[in-house]
């Protein structure tokens, strides 16, 4: 396989000659796709190495054990928006979204278009199909979550963005709409304790009660 060279169409049908590179990017460059084709193991073996992995701006971020708080904040809204949202919408956890051709983030709970979700193949969705991203903020990922990622999605003109923090144990959610005459994201309410908002589609949660 010839390597490609830079300004290429990146068409690379398997990474085992990027990974010739590792733990260095190869020169081409990673590109959303190949999450499709990394291997189950990693560069020397490792089992499950690639399992929890984005690739954000052509660099691969390896996500980190997630605490409780995450995990429980994530099955709480999943469950509690799947039951809220229109037979049109659907509700999915961790799976990703392709930006572009350098970025796939995973992100935590995501309502999409029921007609995608349907599709048991998919391994990512597309900007268009994507109606609200949810961010779980954890200390690893705090600048990820608040910087890099809203700047993203706000570019592929996702509309609506919940991040999510950890508030003494409690979850605050940060409630952003994009603005389509400047294309960025506007706050549009912080929520302590309980959660009502019109769109995508009517909510109203009890964050301080939500299914553990």
């Amino acid at each position: 396989m010839s390597t490609p060279r830079d300004g290429d169409d990146v068409t690379v049908t398997d990474v085992s000659s990027a990974l010739e590179y590792w733990p260095a990017p190869p020169p081409w460059g990673w590109t959303a796709d190949d999450l499709d084709r990394l291997p189950s193991e990693g560069p020397n073996g490792e089992p499950d190495f690639f399992r929890h992995v984005e690739l954000i701006d052509g660099a691969l971020v390896f996500m980190s054990p997630r605490k409780r708080f995450h995990q429980r904040v994530i099955r709480g809204l999943t469950a509690v928006l799947g039951d809220l949202a229109p037979e049109r919408l659907a509700v999915v956890d961790q799976m990703d979204v392709k930006l572009g051709l350098r970025t796939r983030p995973c992100p935590d709970v995501l309502v999409v278009d029921a007609e995608a979700a349907d599709d048991d193949e998919r391994t990512f969705y597309t900007p268009d199909e994507v109606h609200l991203v949810v961010e779980v903020v954890s200390p690893e990922s705090e600048e990820r979550d608040r910087k890099t990622k809203p700047a993203r999605y706000a570019e592929a003109g996702i509309p609506h963005l919940w991040r999510v923090e950890n508030r003494d144990g409690k979850p605050v959610v940060y409630v952003y709409e994009l603005d389509p005459a400047t294309g960025a994201y506007g706050l549009t309410g912080i929520h302590h304790g309980r959660l009502t908002v019109p769109v995508p589609f009517p909510v109203d949660i009890d964050l301080d009660e939500l299914p553990r």
